[in-house]
């Protein structure tokens, strides 16, 4: 058995959005992954959902790994007190440098940010390129609409039926964790 200790890259909104309910899921998020051991792996900000995860996971003594790009370190307010603070050039190599970093993908609401680096991590996985799970944290069916579009895709004819097959939902923080916890013990 290995003494690797899990890396979860979480992709979530540099807002809060307007319901309450995704903020206490981000701060559960952080909780949980410290909770199991688990390394926190995510965009470095400390604004919306990010800093939620983020100082939820530090204060309960997780692992934290942040990776921004220059020209974001002052509108997402670089939270550089995390255990690693990357600074990336692009938004192309902070998104490698944080997937390359983990061992599962879990998305918390967000905006085309989080759209963008779900479906590519997605399109990835469609291709072979990896194996990790990838888990949409569904709070108060925030993805549901997602979960449409996947299927339209598929009854389209535009993606194999296995495309739904990489994704997981999760209705709650608990459900995730016991997703996740079925793949890294």
């Amino acid at each position: 058995m290995s003494s690797h200790r899990p890396s979860i890259c979480v992709y979530c909104g540099s807002r809060s959005g307007r319901r309450p309910a995704y903020a206490e899921a981000a701060r559960e998020t952080g909780r949980i992954l410290a909770a199991n051991g688990w390394r926190l792996v995510y965009g470095a900000g400390d604004v919306g959902l990010m800093g939620e995860v983020a100082r939820s996971a530090q204060a309960a003594g997780a692992e934290t790994f942040g990776v921004i790009p220059t020209h974001l370190l002052s509108r997402e307010v670089g939270k550089r007190d995390l255990s690693t603070f990357v600074v990336t050039e692009t938004m192309h190599e902070r998104k490698k440098v944080m997937f390359m970093n983990a061992d599962a993908v879990v998305v918390l609401p967000g905006g085309a940010g989080s759209l963008d680096e779900f479906f590519e991590v997605l399109t990835w996985r469609q291709l072979g390129l990896h194996e990790k799970p990838i888990l949409l944290l569904n709070t108060e069916g925030y993805w549901t609409p997602l979960s449409g579009l996947i299927d339209h895709i598929v009854d389209e004819g535009f993606a194999d039926a296995s495309l739904k097959r990489f994704i997981g939902i999760a209705d709650t923080v608990q459900v995730m964790e016991s997703m996740l916890r079925n793949r890294f013990g």
